[in-house]
C-alpha cells in the first residue's frame, strides 16, 4: 500500500519518510526561481526547507517560473502534488527520504505577463536561476555575452513580449524602477565560472540594446552575487519512482534522487535582503572565485574526463565507470598531472583531499548517475570546464598530453558510435554540427580544433594541435581501451 504525495497526505506519510515541520499555508513567497529542474529541487529548495524547518525565513518561499514549452510537463507533475517534492539521498551505506515544501506556486512557463507581474511584487526580493550552462547566451570562445543572438535581438525590439529569461527579468526590473520599488537580487545557481558576472553581463547587455540609461541603472542598482553550487543529481526515471514506491511506500510524480553531499558558497551581496541561509549551512564569503574554480576544474572537469572514454566503452552508470581501472586511472592521472596544478590555493581546503572526496562521490553505487548525462552538451560544457585549463597549461609552458586526449575522446564520441559500433544518439544541442565536424576530423584532426567559437586560441596552439591530432589518431587506430592503457603507461 503506497501513499500518494499531496498536501492532504502530509500527515499520513509512511514511517520512513519525513515531512515539513512548518505550516506551509503560513509561508510567504520571497523568491522567484527560473528552471525548476532536479538540481534546483535537490539544492536551493533543500537549503530553504532546512531553514524553514528550523523556524526561520518563512517569508522566503519559492515560486517557480520558466520560459520553455517543455517545462510545462514538470509543472503539471508538481501541481498534481501541491508543489511538493520528495528528495532521496543515497550512498553505499545510507538512503533517506524527505518531502520538501519550500515551493508554494509555479507560474505557467512562457506566460511572460504573469511572470513579470510577479517580479513586480515588492515581496519578491530574489530572482534565482538554474537554466543550465547553455541558457546564458554566452559566446563560447570569448566567454562573453552574445548580444547578436536572435532571441536577444528579438527581446530588445520595442513592445516585444519577452521570451528569454533575461528579457523577462529585465521587464520585471523596469516595472520596479517605474514603481519606485527596490530592485530584486538576481542570483545564478548554475555551474558557470563567475556566474553572477555572467548573469549581470546578460541582463545589462540586453538592457544596453534597449536603452543605455537603463543599462547604467541596472549596473548601479541590481546585485548579481557569484556562487558555487554542488550536489550530484541525476535525472529522474521510472527506476527512481519505483525505488521510492517500493522501499518507502510513497508515490511521487517527480522525485529527486541525489547524493548526501551538498555545498553552496555564496557572496553576501544582495540589494533587498536575503534569507539567513548561513543557518542552513551556506558559506557566505567575500570572494567565491577560489571555490568556484576548484569545483569547476576538479569536479566538472573530472566528470568530462570520465564521460567520453566510458561512453566509448558502452558503460552506462558513472559508478561503473569508476570501477573500470582504465577510466579511474585516467581520471587520477589527468587530475594530478594537469588539472589540479592549475587550481590556486583555496581557503581552508587541501586540494588533494578535495580530489579524493570527488573520487568517492563519483564512485557512489546508489546514485544512478549516467554517463550519457555527463556526456551531454559538450559544446557548452567543454569551453567552461576543460578548455580554460588547457589555456592555462599552454600559457605556463606545461604539458597537455592528458587534456589533449580528453578533447580527442570528446571528438571521437561526437562521431556518433562507440568502439563496439553501437550508435550514440544525439547528445548535444549542436549535435548535427558536432557529428559532421567529428567525421571530418577523423582524417583531418585540425578541423575539430578549427571550431573557433569553442576552442578560440587553444585551437591555434601548435603544441595542442599536435598533441590532439596524435591522440585522435591513436584512438581511431586502437580504440579507447588501448589508448588509455598507453597514456597510463606514459607511452602515448
Amino acid at each position: 500500500m503506497t501513499v500518494k504525495l499531496s498536501s492532504s497526505n502530509l500527515a499520513k506519510l509512511p514511517p520512513k519518510v519525513s515531512g515539513p515541520k512548518y505550516d506551509r499555508a503560513a509561508l510567504k513567497a520571497g523568491i522567484v526561481h527560473f528552471g525548476v529542474g532536479n538540481f534546483h529541487r535537490s539544492h536551493q529548495a533543500v537549503y530553504l526547507d532546512d531553514l524553514f524547518n528550523s523556524g526561520l525565513g518563512h517569508d522566503w518561499a519559492l515560486i517557480g517560473a520558466g520560459v520553455f514549452e517543455g517545462e510545462k510537463a514538470g509543472r503539471a507533475r508538481l501541481e498534481a502534488q501541491d508543489w511538493l517534492t520528495t528528495v532521496v539521498e543515497q550512498d553505499q551505506g545510507h538512503m533517506s527520504a524527505r518531502v520538501t515544501g519550500a515551493m508554494v506556486d509555479f507560474l505557467m512557463p512562457g506566460d511572460a505577463a504573469a511572470i513579470v507581474e510577479q517580479l513586480a511584487d515588492p515581496a519578491i526580493k530574489i530572482v534565482s536561476l538554474t537554466i543550465t550552462e547553455g541558457g546564458y547566451f554566452i559566446d563560447p570562445a570569448s566567454g562573453k555575452f552574445n548580444p547578436a543572438h536572435p532571441d536577444i535581438v528579438a527581446d530588445a525590439q520595442p513592445s516585444a513580449v519577452p521570451k528569454t529569461v533575461f528579457g523577462i527579468i529585465l521587464a520585471g526590473l523596469v516595472r520596479r524602477r517605474a514603481d519606485g520599488i527596490v530592485p530584486f537580487t538576481v542570483m545564478s545557481c548554475d555551474n558557470i565560472p563567475h556566474n553572477g558576472h555572467v548573469t549581470s553581463d546578460g541582463v545589462i547587455g540586453l538592457a544596453r540594446l534597449i536603452d543605455e540609461d537603463l543599462a547604467k541603472w541596472v549596473r548601479d542598482n541590481v546585485a548579481f552575487p557569484n556562487g558555487m553550487v554542488d550536489r550530484i543529481t541525476p535525472a529522474t526515471t521510472d527506476r527512481e519512482r519505483g525505488i521510492l514506491a517500493n522501499d518507502f511506500g510513497l508515490e511521487d510524480n517527480w522525485p529527486v534522487f541525489c547524493e548526501p553531499f551538498k555545498q553552496w558558497v555564496l557572496e553576501d551581496h544582495f540589494t533587498a535582503g536575503r534569507p539567513p541561509l548561513e543557518k542552513a549551512g551556506v558559506q557566505f564569503v567575500k570572494d567565491v572565485s577560489p571555490y568556484e574554480l576548484m569545483k569547476i576544474r576538479i569536479l566538472n572537469g573530472g566528470h568530462a574526463t570520465i564521460a567520453y572514454p566510458a561512453g566509448l566503452m558502452d558503460i552506462h552508470f558513472v559508478h561503473e565507470a569508476m570501477q573500470e581501472p582504465l577510466v579511474r586511472g585516467f581520471l587520477a592521472k589527468l587530475e594530478r598531472d594537469e588539472i589540479i596544478p592549475t587550481v590556486p590555493p583555496v581557503p581552508d581546503t587541501v586540494l588533494e583531499d578535495y580530489y579524493q572526496l570527488i573520487e568517492r562521490r563519483f564512485s557512489n553505487p546508489k546514485i544512478g548517475d549516467t554517463i550519457r548525462r555527463l556526456c551531454l552538451d559538450g559544446s557548452n560544457r567543454q569551453p567552461k570546464f576543460i578548455i580554460p585549463t588547457i589555456a592555462d597549461r599552454l600559457k605556463a609552458g606545461k604539458g597537455v598530453t592528458g587534456l589533449a586526449l580528453e578533447s580527442a575522446l570528446w571528438c571521437r564520441y561526437c562521431f556518433g558510435t562507440t568502439d563496439s559500433g553501437a550508435v550514440i544518439e544525439p547528445n548535444d544541442p549542436s549535435w548535427d554540427r558536432m557529428q559532421a565536424t567529428a567525421k571530418a576530423a577523423k582524417d583531418a584532426p585540425g578541423v575539430w580544433l578549427a571550431m573557433d567559437d569553442i576552442y578560440g586560441d587553444v585551437g591555434r596552439s601548435p603544441v595542442f594541435t599536435q598533441a590532439f591530432a596524435h591522440a585522435l589518431n591513436v584512438l581511431w587506430e586502437n580504440g579507447a581501451r588501448e589508448t588509455l592503457t598507453r597514456y597510463l603507461a606514459g607511452k602515448l
